[in-house]
């Protein structure tokens, strides 16, 4: 749905949230988001990320370096104590993602706007 939304020009622009920045720009967010700023890029929409200056992290140089939580893969097999996945189906149930600063045009904070790889400018405004 979220890419016949971009195709048809509906989404001028898209504003997610962030758990986690790394200093590099790469930002953990719900799973998905990864997904959401490919298309973004793809067709050309402006993809920002709104988090407290305090969810960015400066000890962590990139997103590779953000632990992802694994939940349990009952949650995708289950409901309640009733199975609907095949017996012995397990998943794979990241909770975050993370989507590279390459695809983000701007992450915004109490302290302003700032290009990914500008982010290191905040430090000087503390």
């Amino acid at each position: 749905m979220v890419a016949s939304l971009f195709k048809s020009r509906k989404i001028a622009a898209v504003v997610v949230g962030a758990d986690r920045v790394a200093s590099n720009g790469d930002t953990a967010n719900k799973i998905g988001t990864y997904q959401i700023a490919v298309v973004a890029k793809h067709h050309a929409v402006p993809f920002y990320v709104a988090a407290p200056s305090t969810s960015i992290d400066f000890e962590i140089s990139e997103g590779d370096r953000i632990e992802i939580e694994q939940r349990p893969d009952r949650e995708m097999t289950h409901i309640g104590e009733h199975r609907i996945a095949a017996p012995g189906i397990r998943c794979w149930n990241p909770a975050f993602d993370v989507t590279p600063a390459n695809l983000i045009t701007g992450i915004i904070t109490e302290k302003g706007v700032f290009a990914p790889n500008d982010i290191r400018k905040l430090l000087e405004l503390q």
